[in-house]
């Protein structure tokens, strides 16, 4: 069952795997073909508590930080999705609950308990709202562009990739596996082929 009538697809992988650009591309694709579509951002880039840990350097990955993202990542594509036929989001609640395993302790009590919560509400949810999952399994350059977002995640870019694809694969959404090497408009041509055959979308 889509978000109300709105179909939406995911754009997943780890950090810097062109995802944002991606994501736009697609949606471009899909206004030229008059279809009502949408796209969200990365929650990251706009979350105060994510700017004070990497802009500011006050504080560090907890689970306050992961929260607020993790609900962000429910809160915006609901709104998102309001009138229109098909949604792109970057990234999912799983992207978060992947992450925030790296990130924090999950010998902590309380920590654990709230990821496991995490947990079945991203599974129960993304089962019912999203259509598809596209993985992109390319690694470019996280430093290029001076993207100070990144970071404090560098190091995690191969550990983030295996988890997170483990997580979204959890979920039970179909997941659809991007070859690498592609162009931006390959990218496109090999996902609008595969959400056609899929029966998402009628163009």
């Amino acid at each position: 069952m889509p978000i109300r009538g709105c179909r939406v697809i995911a754009v997943e992988g780890t950090q810097a795997a062109g995802k944002t650009t991606f994501v736009h591309a697609l949606t471009a694709h899909l206004r030229e073909q008059s279809i009502g579509v949408t796209c969200t951002g990365e929650p990251a880039r706009t979350s105060p508590f994510m700017e004070d840990i990497v802009l500011h350097g006050e504080g560090d990955f907890d689970l306050v930080a992961e929260l607020d993202l993790f609900a962000q990542h429910f809160t915006v594509p609901l709104r998102a999705a309001r009138h229109h036929q098909v949604l792109i989001t970057d990234k999912t609640p799983a992207n978060v609950l992947a992450l925030a395993r790296l990130v924090l302790d999950p010998a902590d009590p309380d920590t654990a308990a709230v990821l496991a919560a995490g947990e079945a509400l991203s599974r129960a949810w993304m089962r019912t709202a999203y259509d598809a999952i596209v993985y992109c399994r390319d690694r470019y350059d996280q430093k290029a562009g001076g993207d100070r977002m990144r970071e404090k995640v560098l190091n995690l870019q191969d550990d983030a990739d295996t988890v997170i694809y483990e997580t979204c694969r959890g979920t039970g959404v179909t997941m659809l596996e991007m070859p690498t090497g592609l162009t931006v408009p390959e990218r496109v041509q090999w996902t609008m082929g595969h959400v056609r055959d899929m029966g998402l979308l009628a163009v």
